[in-house]
């Protein structure tokens, strides 16, 4: 497993951790810093050449809603209204924080990289299938798929997603949301492996 998936699960646990302490109800929650810094198009942000062209977010670094990168602008825009109108709702609920995302969109290229990197991770492709999927077989190229990386807005998404027809589609994966029911509908079992 790559290095953004390693530092998603072990912050992902201490949240959930902390969370748990507090006496809050979610299912799951992971903190990463709000707001990428700012980059124009195509600048290469990674040591391996991938660039926000293949929506690429730095590590530590978080996308509002808005952002006008390909991350963010090639999602399904069904997948991408569902998510505005959940966090216009948690915001008129009080409830703070806005909604970002860690991973959005990505070219087939940088799917292919983050398999290859969890084949290295976990020995052989049938461990690394549990944690990604291959190229074209990931919904994050489809842009059906994000990753969240508020906590609040994590736990509002696990405890009223289905209002706008987000569902987290994986039990490991908390973070991870889909648009996988019809808004008010009730979202299908989790599958047990995270795969995005």
């Amino acid at each position: 497993m790559h290095a953004h998936r390693s530092r998603l699960v072990g912050v992902a646990l201490s949240v959930l951790l902390a969370v748990s302490l507090a006496g809050c109800s979610s299912a799951g929650a992971l903190a990463q810093a709000v707001g990428a810094p700012g980059h124009g198009p195509g600048t290469t942000r990674s040591s391996t050449g991938l660039t926000d062209d293949d929506g690429y977010i730095p590590d530590g670094t978080s996308l509002a809603l808005d952002s006008d990168l390909p991350a963010v602008t090639r999602l399904n825009p069904d997948l991408l209204s569902a998510l505005r109108d959940a966090q216009d709702a948690m915001a008129a609920e009080g409830g703070g924080s806005a909604i970002t995302i860690a991973d959005g969109w990505r070219s087939e290229r940088y799917q292919e990289y983050l398999f290859a990197q969890a084949i290295s991770e976990y020995g052989s492709e049938e461990e690394a299938e549990k944690w990604v999927k291959r190229g074209s077989d990931s919904e994050h190229v489809r842009g059906g798929a994000v990753d969240i990386a508020d906590a609040g807005a994590m736990d509002y998404l696990n405890r009223f997603g289905n209002e706008w027809g987000l569902c987290q589609v994986y039990a490991n994966e908390a973070w991870h949301f889909e648009l996988r029911t019809d808004p008010g509908g009730i979202c299908p079992p989790q599958s047990a492996d995270g795969r995005g």
